[in-house]
């Protein structure tokens, strides 16, 4: 008999052709008996607190497709003894090019520019219109040196940048190997031309850049954040980029997500949003696929999962 495998919403065919047929998928409804699910394959972003979980009594496995797991309640599944799988050091790079190209993007006006060039406006060339911030031989602040944010060092490194860092501890290698300084947060702030947020969202980091922080950055700097949305005071952000407190901002996440349609940050042209879209390449992509479906195989087979978080 097939495993029973809980899903909250269709996966791609080609996700579904890797599982090569051994699962019975069952697409999650609120109102649909769970007793008989053996694995959960998360591929968004549904909240997963003790009392889900028990309403699948038969769970041996949370194999979520991703790093970030603040959607999933950790310590309850740890008391149930529910293996939770993640996908770490696969979408490093991806992500870190999402860094830079939110960072190329809203320094030098591209998406301005590139409306602009499509619009009837545009009848000669103005060598003065729509001057940006050079990205190379400034200042980066990264806020959380981790995988992802050695990956942001590296490149920045190649574009004559200075890089500080501000963590919980100290990064000896990205010391060693790309001449990173790690300094105090508000340190970080004054000095940043562009502040690079790739922290996990935890109790510690939700609401970490609020008003006094960004109140301490440039007016020339720009923040870019492709962590999660719940780390950036949106109302802060809001009136931030509307007093001209800070130049810009580019957000490849946003808390809600996505956010109201009417909502006034999606209004304004110094902030760049994009859809979540960090390890959304097609390599990265069909690696995490790939693991999250060795995670959910091991935890149902009772082996030890390739990557377990909890």
């Amino acid at each position: 008999m097939a495993y029973q495998i809980l899903v909250e919403a269709p996966l791609p065919e080609w996700v579904v052709d890797m599982m090569g047929g051994e699962y019975e998928l069952h697409i999650f409804a609120a109102d649909m008996d769970l007793q008989d699910i053996d694995g959960f394959f998360i591929y968004g972003h549904i909240h997963v607190d003790g009392a889900f979980m028990d309403r699948m009594p038969k769970l041996k496995v949370i194999s979520n497709f991703g790093v970030g797991v603040d959607h999933i309640d950790l310590p309850a599944a740890q008391q149930r003894n529910i293996p939770v799988g993640n996908t770490p050091h696969l979408l490093d790079g991806a992500t870190a090019d999402m860094c830079f190209t939110l960072m190329l993007a809203t320094a030098r006006n591209l998406i301005i520019g590139d409306r602009f060039a499509r619009s009837a406006a545009f009848t000669h060339y103005d060598p003065t219109i729509l001057m940006g911030y050079e990205v190379h031989s400034t200042t980066l602040g990264i806020i959380g040196l981790g995988r992802i944010g050695y990956q942001v060092a590296r490149r920045a490194r190649a574009f004559d940048m200075e890089v500080l860092y501000h963590n919980r501890n100290t990064n000896p290698k990205a010391e060693a190997d790309l001449g990173a300084q790690y300094v105090p947060l508000d340190e970080l702030l004054e000095r940043a031309d562009f502040v690079s947020l790739t922290t996990p969202l935890t109790d510690e980091t939700r609401g970490l850049i609020g008003r006094r922080e960004l109140g301490l950055m440039k007016q020339t700097a720009i923040l870019i954040n492709v962590a999660r949305g719940g780390i950036v005071d949106h109302d802060a952000l809001l009136e931030a980029l509307q007093s001209g407190q800070i130049a810009a901002a580019g957000l490849d996440v946003t808390e809600p997500e996505p956010l109201p349609r009417d909502h006034p940050l999606l209004q304004l042209d110094n902030v760049v949003i994009a859809p979540h879209l960090g390890s959304c390449t097609r390599q990265t992509r069909q690696a995490m696929a790939q693991r999250t479906i060795d995670n959910l195989s091991a935890g149902l087979e009772g082996r030890e999962l390739p990557n377990r978080i909890a």
